[in-house]
């Protein structure tokens, strides 16, 4: 086993505290001792996803942020609304780590084989509190990156990717045919259109600019739909019609979105309809949401029959039902095309302190398409 006695760093935590108050600060922690099966990576890059900034932020009002200094250290206070508070009752008090992936190079290992194999080894992680200088983390849970491979192209191999190969993996097995994303010019929508192109699945894009659309026609997307045309029900309908799709993947969450997409598939599926039904169609049209880019309530009208179901879709619980060898053989094709299908694209890459400045922050805080950060926490 390999000494880490000498081996501290800075880490990135998230505090709420009991007075409305949202804390974010680097505090300095010693590196745990790997056991048998365990390895420290140092860490070299780490995305900011959405999923990071809803534990990063909690229910802060983000309008609010101010800065201070405190020992040298970046800190950044933030207001959180009195009546946002319930939802953050069992975070208070608690400073809690953050970034659920990352990327480096195993720098020291438990006693056992499997350990040991990773020493040296560039390698992509999984498990949360990577927002530090070094992590202590189970063999079984990295993935050793090809020859050739950063950290950073590695840094977003687990997230994204996954999310995107189990929106096909659920459309597989609920027994549909084709499928509907929102937001899809983002870094995991631009993943998807690649594995629906290479896999021959047909693919329905719901964007929100022009340039967006512009963006994945670009790419080779054929059914692309601007939620901000006026045509857009119409356009959407069409493609429906076209692709047969009858499930969606929707980040956005909030808003009327999600009932457009079921008022679509509905009127899509009435284009063949053979007979009348009071009840609507037979055919089952799914909507999941696994986002909130959109924190407002979602909103919709019923008119598209009884055959339909709206319900949260998350990656690590699907991944935990579909089992572990299941699991490796989507995590094998993510390192297969880690350079082609899986590329990440990033608009800054930012060191630890400077996630902590406010500028950064109302960057990477907008969750908007095109403004994906890259923490390397090593980055002086």
């Amino acid at each position: 086993m390999t000494n880490t006695s000498q081996l501290s760093g800075l880490q990135l935590r998230s505090l709420v505290k009991a007075t409305g108050e949202l804390e974010l600060s680097l505090i300095t922690v010693a590196t745990q001792q790997p056991g048998p099966d365990e390895v420290v990576v140092r860490i070299e890059a780490t995305p900011i996803n959405p999923s990071d900034i809803g534990l990063l932020f909690g229910a802060a009002d983000l309008s609010s942020a101010k800065a201070a200094v405190t020992d040298s250290s970046p800190v950044i206070t933030m207001h959180i609304p009195e009546r946002a508070m319930g939802s953050m009752a069992a975070r208070v008090g608690q400073s809690l780590p953050v970034g659920n992936e990352g990327a480096g190079v195993v720098v020291a290992t438990g006693e056992s084989a499997a350990s040991k194999a990773l020493l040296g080894k560039t390698v992509a992680a999984l498990g949360g509190a990577m927002y530090a200088h070094y992590r202590t983390i189970k063999a079984d849970q990295c993935l050793v990156l090809p020859e050739g491979a950063t950290a950073a192209d590695g840094a977003s191999c687990f997230v994204n990717p996954l999310t995107a190969l189990g929106m096909v993996e659920t459309m597989r097995r609920e027994g549909h045919r084709a499928l509907v994303h929102t937001a899809a010019a983002s870094n995991l929508g631009q993943m998807l259109n690649k594995i629906c192109t290479k896999d021959q699945i047909a693919l329905v894009n719901i964007v929100r600019k022009p340039e967006q659309a512009a963006l994945l026609k670009g790419l080779g997307a054929k059914y692309v739909c601007d939620a901000s045309a006026r045509t857009f029900m119409a356009d959407l309908t069409q493609a429906l019609v076209e692709t047969g799709a009858t499930i969606a993947f929707d980040a956005t969450g909030g808003g009327k979105l999600a009932g457009q997409i079921l008022t679509c598939m509905e009127a899509a599926l009435n284009r063949t309809a053979t007979e009348y039904s009071r009840y609507g169609s037979t055919t089952l049209k799914q909507v999941y949401i696994y986002g909130g880019l959109d924190t407002g309530p979602t909103e919709f009208v019923r008119n598209f029959g009884f055959a339909w179901s709206m319900g949260g879709w998350l990656l690590f619980p699907f991944l935990q039902r579909l089992g572990e060898p299941a699991v490796q053989v989507l995590k094998q094709r993510v390192a297969a095309e880690l350079k082609t299908t899986f590329a990440s694209a990033y608009s800054k890459e930012i060191s630890l302190a400077e996630a902590l400045h406010l500028d950064a922050i109302a960057g990477y805080g907008q969750r908007a398409t095109g403004t994906k950060y890259l923490i390397n926490p090593h980055k002086t």
